[in-house]
């Protein structure tokens, strides 16, 4: 069962960036906003991960990393990046799944 809210520690696990990145996007990027609790603590939605994983698609893979040029191709509404970085995930995703089961074996 999929989660509600994520902390920004689990949000670094699943996308292997820093907090500190996480944080810096967060000023950058007025679409990414997390929920804040009364200690400052942050809690990503599915929607601010998916998001996320766009950026660092952006970046990592497109080669684009001034923030400027990665807010413009995501207001752009590129659907090639968006449909690049969905396949990328799932092939990270069925790759960690062949190595289980080859460890398994």
């Amino acid at each position: 069962m999929e989660k509600i809210y994520y902390s920004i520690q689990e949000v670094k696990e699943m996308t292997n960036l820093p907090v500190s990145t996480l944080r810096y996007w967060e000023t950058q990027f007025k679409q990414l906003s997390p929920r804040k609790d009364g200690h400052g603590n942050r809690y990503y939605t599915m929607q601010d991960i998916e998001l996320i994983k766009q950026i660092k698609y952006i970046r990592d893979e497109l080669k684009i990393t001034r923030i400027e040029a990665i807010q413009t191709e995501l207001k752009s509404g590129s659907r090639k990046s968006d449909i690049r970085q969905r396949a990328t995930d799932i092939l990270e995703r069925v790759r960690n799944e062949l190595v289980e089961i080859k460890n398994l074996i």
